[in-house]
Parts: structure tokens; sequence; C-alpha cells
């Protein structure tokens, strides 16, 4: 009598890159990448943590610097309209049976391939003369693909195990500094089943939530590293990664289709 042994399942690259933690971990670093981009480029402009513009247009109304005032706030609108366009596509994809993420992730890279080529159009003339209007069409591009990236992890959600931002890091760091908490409180106190349960409980949070901070912190680095030598080339390190992203959900996709 033979015994069937279920084959082991091979590696698939496309299934890793989009599975939690590394998806996560890359899409967090194209977040800090854009956003750190960004506002050393345009002069503090955020594109992924939007409203940080609105400190930062208080920050000018009180200057009485009426036009960078409307600059900053006019990314909220926006912003506001990238992530209405982002959760109609989403919606239209379920309606349509169209896998969500491997569409969304085509928009964004859409969207920051747009960046680049505006911001390359204009930002050499920008270093001379940092003028409001030659900012907006470059950092209104910016905001429209963190929209997207911001409404996507929402309309995507079922793709991984729940919902996870990863453009604005203080919910983040907020679940993680209170994750640690209950992780020491439970390993410090009587070591009860009960306590195990929470340190083991507080352990899988922390994983879900670490490789979002590194993630982004890794993305400003290379962003702050990057862009005094590159300029807006630099951006196609953040194109590159969430093109490979949308290959990998496009290639799982098929594979779910042809099971």
């Amino acid at each position: 009598m033979t015994v069937s042994v279920p084959e082991k399942e091979s590696f698939s690259l496309s299934a890793f890159l989009i599975s939690d933690a590394p998806a996560r971990f890359l899409l967090s670093w194209v977040a800090g990448f854009v956003d750190t981009a960004a506002f050393i480029s345009l002069f503090g402009i955020f594109t992924a943590h939007v409203t940080g513009n609105i400190a930062l247009a208080g920050s000018a109304f009180a200057s009485s610097d009426p036009l960078t005032t409307l600059l900053r706030l006019s990314m909220l609108p926006i912003f506001m309209l990238s992530v209405m366009g982002t959760s109609l596509l989403g919606r239209l994809c379920r309606k349509r049976r169209w896998a969500v993420l491997p569409v969304l992730l085509s928009a964004e890279a859409i969207a920051l391939a747009i960046f680049i080529m505006v911001g390359l159009q204009y930002f050499s003339t920008l270093i001379i003369d940092a003028q409001d209007d030659l900012m907006f069409p470059i950092a209104a591009t910016g905001v429209m693909a963190m929209g997207i990236q911001n409404a996507l992890m929402k309309e995507a959600a079922s793709s991984f195990t729940g919902y996870f931002p990863t453009t604005v890091m203080t919910g983040n760091f907020t679940q993680f500094t209170i994750d640690l908490v209950q992780y020491f409180s439970a390993k410090l106190s009587k070591q009860t089943e009960e306590a195990k349960a929470e340190a083991a409980e507080a352990i899988v949070k922390l994983k879900r939530t670490s490789p979002l901070l590194v993630g982004f912190f890794l993305g400003g680095t290379g962003a702050a590293y990057f862009v005094p030598s590159a300029e807006f080339w630099c951006l196609s390190m953040p194109l590159l990664i969430v093109s490979m992203l949308a290959v990998a959900a496009y290639i799982q996709a098929a594979k779910t289709q042809n099971v």
C-alpha cells in the first residue's frame, strides 16, 4: 500500500511580495520616500501626510502669506478627489469581478509616473524661482498618487489580513507603543495562562506594525539621501516598487482565477 505525500508548495515570489509583511514594508517605504522627497523638493509640501499641510497653511496664514496658504490648502480637495476616484474604481472592480489590488496598484504606478514627468518638467525652474504656480502642478500630482495609496489600503483590505495604513505613521506608532506596554506588562506579571496569551497577542500585533514603521523610516532616509544628487529622477525607485507589486498582484490574481 502506497501512501501519497502532499507535495511541498514551491516558493512564489509574487505571492511573497503581496503577502502582509512585505507589502506593508514596501508600501510604507514608498510613502516615506515620496513624502520626504516632495517635502524637500517642494519647500515643505506633504504629499502622503496631507493633513500636515493644514498646520503649514496655518503658519503661512499667520505670516500673512495668502498664496502659500492657498497652495497648501488646495492639496486637501485634490487629495479628496483622488481618494474618491480610487474608491469608485475599487467599486467598479468589485462590480465587474476584477481583482481590486492589481488594478489600484497599477493606478498608483501611473500616477507616480505622471508625478515624475511633471516634476522633471518644472523642477529645474522651481529651484531658481520657487513660484507657487510652478509648485502646484508638481504637488498636485504627488498628492494624487499618495491619495490613491491611502484609498488602496482601504479598498483592497480584503487582499490582506485587514486594513493597515501605510502613509501616516502616527496611528501605527501609537498602536506599536500600546502593544509594547501590553507585552511587557504580561511578561512582568505572574506567568499565568492569561498573561502568556496576552504576551503572544502583543507579539503578533508588533509584527504587524513593525514593517510599517521601519519601511516608512527607511523610505524617508533614502529620499533625504538621493534627492540632492538625483533630484526628481530618484522617484523612479518608488515607481519601480509599486509597478513590481502590481505585476505580482496580477500574477497572483491570475493564479487564483485558474484554480
